[in-house]
């Protein structure tokens, strides 16, 4: 049976294999770190065979910086980690669709790409604002970098993020190389219709943009930058007081992917109905002509179409309703904009407006396209950010949080079309994202589910903070706000997803001495009984099994006794894992015999080779399409 590999997936070797389908004749092999051989491209011959398209030496048009090279491998080397369930921690474990995942987001990104390859429809980021005190990410970068890194100060003995002072000869690099990285891998994660919004300030703005401009091609994408009024008070500088941060929307360049804005009632445009000018006679178009019938001044329904031979008045009465036609004050027939066949789908944009003759039918904007600047009380981060998270997370000490209304209307331009979206956030801090997807969702229905992933870094203040870690401050603020939600919602919330799974980023699953079969000696086989380590649960060892097949980590489970032996199952069948000691064949038979997609057994739980055959066997004959693994 096949070994699983847990570890991530390689990117490096998935892009040379794509290459390789191109220009078979330029794959060639060398030899790994530890000797063995690897397929690797050579570029002389690459180069030969695309001659006349390549732009060479220091004519070619880039943005680069220190350290760029180092992000760019670095997005691509695999990793040996894992997620653990923490139910405990997990708010309606069972039944939520949503996600909360602990660790650092570079190695959390990695393990998400197969299980969400291409099915993320928004990525909503805002993160550490390079302002010379915030912090950064520390990244695995080459001896060079780390040794710079080292002396320079800005990298911590436990990796922790640590301050990018103006100061270091490297300001700009080091924050371009963290934000680089994790932006190549989150490519792979996004729809081919996705949509990223990126938070940033004055600060890292220009060059945000160059480095999305490069991961999400010009040509592919369009990329907006958009100004947000966060601040109306202003935060003083020498010659300007900064009001406002930016939001980059990076959205495909084929169609429309951003939807409207909604207009507040008091800003909405109103304007006749009925035609005017050329072409508006009833004459024009006798589908347009037919009343429209109001009770106690508010649009009540449509009449139907009227004959030739009826002559009305622009209003006409009958008992308490109103029959308002589209005749104008000088008494000629006109016509309604909208034919009877498809004037009831805008009846919510129009309004009756009385007058001299009765009523004037007016129809309103309420929707309009996205502006570059947004301007509204609501994005004051002050009192819809701050002061949010401190009614819902008092004694939380959490600083700097956007506006719930800025990410609500993000998120409501990106997906507002597709209301069973997943909307990722890698850098989710108070959890603000979590908070405006329920938020959306019990307004409009919608089933969005959310992917929080924050560092569980110390609070900026300790000293106002009652909570260990900016997790736990993100976790709590999403249970109280889910609950608020729910309970303003009423009858409409029913259906509401409020919960979470708890996942936390942690070493692999396998033992440090783990290698692949034909690296094994006896030696090291004599000393170990399994290669699993103890600390490590079924729960752990199923999670990691999901990650490696690529499935998602949200799918229901359930778990049965099969013979006294615990059997798990995810999704009626997508996958079954036993990982029992000991298993029999009574129990492999059973699996067998409910005909899942895949199977996945400890290997050491069969005592020897004939065993495994025979595992092999049953599998053959009781279940030929499931996919059988052993770990």
């Amino acid at each position: 049976m096949e070994k699983m590999r847990m570890e991530s997936i390689n990117m490096t070797e998935q892009n040379i294999k794509k290459i390789g389908e191109m220009f078979p004749s330029v794959i060639t092999e060398t030899k790994d770190g530890n000797g063995k051989l690897k397929k690797a491209i050579n570029f002389k011959l690459l180069k030969q065979m695309l001659d006349d398209d390549i732009v060479d030496g220091d004519e070619a048009y880039e943005f680069t910086w220190v350290g760029k090279k180092s992000s760019v491998i670095e997005a691509g080397r695999p990793i040996k980690k894992t997620l653990r369930p923490c139910k405990d921690e997990s708010k309606e474990w069972d039944n939520t669709q949503n996600l909360y995942i602990e660790g650092d987001n570079l190695d959390v990104l990695k393990l998400l790409q197969e299980s969400y390859l291409g099915t993320i429809k928004m990525i909503y980021i805002d993160p550490p604002y390079n302002t010379g005190r915030n912090l950064i990410y520390r990244n695995d970068f080459s001896q060079d970098i780390d040794t710079y890194l080292d002396e320079s100060g800005q990298v911590s003995d436990e990796g922790k993020l640590v301050s990018n002072p103006r100061t270091y000869g490297r300001f700009h690099s080091a924050w371009a190389s963290m934000m680089y990285s994790r932006l190549m891998v989150a490519r792979n994660l996004l729809a081919k219709d996705g949509v990223l919004v990126c938070a940033i300030d004055e600060n890292e703005q220009a060059q945000l943009m160059m480095m999305l401009k490069e991961v999400f091609c010009e040509g592919n994408y369009q990329h907006v930058c958009v100004s947000v009024v966060h601040n109306p008070r202003g935060v003083q500088g020498i010659n300007f007081s900064y009001t406002h941060e930016y939001a980059i929307f990076v959205y495909p360049s084929n169609g429309k992917m951003i939807a409207d804005r909604q207009i507040k009632e008091e800003d909405v445009s109103w304007s006749q109905l009925r035609n005017w000018g050329g072409e508006s006679e009833r004459t024009d178009a006798k589908n347009c002509f037919y009343p429209v019938i109001v009770s106690e001044g508010k649009i009540f329904g449509f009449g139907d179409v009227c004959s030739d031979e009826f002559h009305p008045k622009q209003t006409e009465w009958s008992d308490k309703l109103a029959y308002v036609y589209p005749i104008d004050r000088n008494g000629i027939e006109r016509k309604w904009r909208y034919a009877r066949q498809s004037v009831e789908s805008i009846k919510d944009m129009l309004r009756a407006r009385s007058n001299d003759a009765g009523f004037e039918i007016e129809i309103g904007k309420q929707t309009g396209t996205q502006r570059t600047i947004w301007v509204d009380k609501r994005y004051d981060a002050n009192e819809y950010g701050t002061k949010i998270v401190n009614s819902l997370v008092p004694n939380g000490g959490f600083t700097f949080p956007k506006s719930l209304w800025t990410v609500y209307d993000a998120v409501f331009a990106a997906t507002s079309s597709n209301k069973d979206a997943i909307i990722l956030d890698f850098f989710s801090g108070s959890a603000t994202t979590a908070h405006a997807v329920m938020q959306l969702n019990s307004e409009d229905g919608g089933n969005r589910k959310f992917i929080m992933v924050q560092l569980p870094e110390e609070c900026e203040d300790e000293s106002l903070s009652m909570y260990s870690n900016i997790c736990e401050i993100g976790k709590e603020r999403i249970r109280r706000a889910g609950e608020k939600i729910k309970e303003e919602a009423g009858i409409m919330s029913q259906n509401l997803d409020i919960g979470f799974r708890v996942l936390k980023l942690d070493s692999t699953n396998m033992k440090d001495v783990y290698y692949a079969a034909d690296e094994y000696s006896q030696g090291m086989l004599t000393g170990l009984e399994s290669n699993i380590k103890e600390d490590r649960s079924d729960m752990d060892l199923l999670f990691g099994c999901l990650l490696e097949w690529g499935l998602s980590l949200s799918l229901p489970h359930t778990s049965d006794e099969v013979n006294g032996i615990l059997v798990h199952t995810i999704n009626d069948g997508d996958l079954i894992a036993c990982f029992a000691h000991n298993i029999n064949e009574v129990v492999v038979k059973e699996i067998a015999k409910r005909q899942p997609l895949r199977a996945v057994f400890r290997d050491s739980s069969f005592a020897n080779s004939p065993e495994k055959i025979n595992v092999e066997e049953i599998f053959k004959l009781m279940a030929p399409n499931t996919s059988v693994k052993v770990l």
